[in-house]
């Protein structure tokens, strides 16, 4: 894909001048988004009047990978009934699914030598969660099998864990910004773009794109890297997002990307 440049203003699409609903694909044709059957007419012309303008790419990206643990991935793929049997909180196979995505991209930010964040739950120590006072999910179960599932549950999984210079950011809330270390490792690195992967695309990686944009972060997110539990809810945000607070890009434009990072940093391979 052709980009341009634009004084102060980062990497850009080569027409940046509106969102639109769909994508190009290579035959010129616009692809559906993941939103599209849950619009309406009306709200699909409601969006054709705005001019909603892309983020952009900056010139200093980061990667931030958001609740990647055990707790949403169980020990295997199942769909998300049967999953939720012995993980209350799976994503079930959705989660699966976007892990060969995230494992691309993440690749892709080691190779163009960007920071790379990880993100996930603080174990129980005693301090009051953001869940205080409502029911989490497989909190009623104290049989040992269950205890023992729910002291694994913040762990990432090993297909994208961290390896030597990676954080990882213990977060008690949705956000990963919030109650962190998160802003100030950001701007020791000069970044200015936050490339977000992870679940629940209506939970903890909504909250983490919103703080970034409330903090004049470029937020990127990629579509295919981020998953919930429903499948409106992932539609339907990843929609408002792009519409308000991100661009929400296929993995291929945002390899493009980093590649281009990594070519100008000298780190491509």
């Amino acid at each position: 894909m052709e980009r341009s440049r634009l004084p102060n203003q980062g990497i850009r699409l080569s027409n940046p001048s509106t969102k639109r609903i769909g994508r190009t694909n290579r035959g010129g044709i616009m692809a559906d988004r993941v939103w599209d059957k849950f619009l309406s007419e009306q709200d699909k012309a409601h969006v054709a009047l705005g001019e909603n303008k892309q983020v952009g790419f900056g010139e200093k990206p980061a990667l931030l990978l958001i609740d990647l643990y055990r707790w949403v991935f169980g020990d295997r793929p199942q769909p998300i009934l049967e999953a939720t049997k012995e993980w209350p909180a799976s994503c079930g196979l959705a989660a699966w699914d976007a892990i060969p995505p995230i494992q691309t991209v993440l690749q892709a930010a080691r190779d163009a030598g960007i920071p790379v964040i990880h993100a996930t739950g603080r174990d129980d120590d005693g301090l009051a969660g953001w869940s205080t006072g409502r029911q989490v999910y497989g909190n009623a179960d104290r049989s040992p099998e269950a205890l023992e599932r729910r002291n694994r549950r913040n762990d990432i999984i090993d297909e994208v864990a961290p390896i030597d210079g990676e954080p990882v950011m213990r977060k008690d809330s949705p956000s990963a910004f919030w109650g962190t270390p998160l802003i100030g490792h950001l701007t020791a690195h000069s970044v200015d773009t936050i490339i977000a992967v992870g679940e629940t695309t209506s939970g903890c990686v909504r909250a983490s794109v919103l703080d970034g944009c409330t903090n004049r972060f470029r937020m990127i997110v990629v579509e295919e890297g981020v998953f919930d539990r429903h499948e409106a809810a992932h539609a339907i945000n990843l929609f408002d997002m792009n519409q308000k607070y991100a661009d929400v890009l296929p993995l291929a434009d945002v390899l493009e990307y980093l590649g281009e990072v990594g070519a100008k940093r000298g780190t491509a391979v």
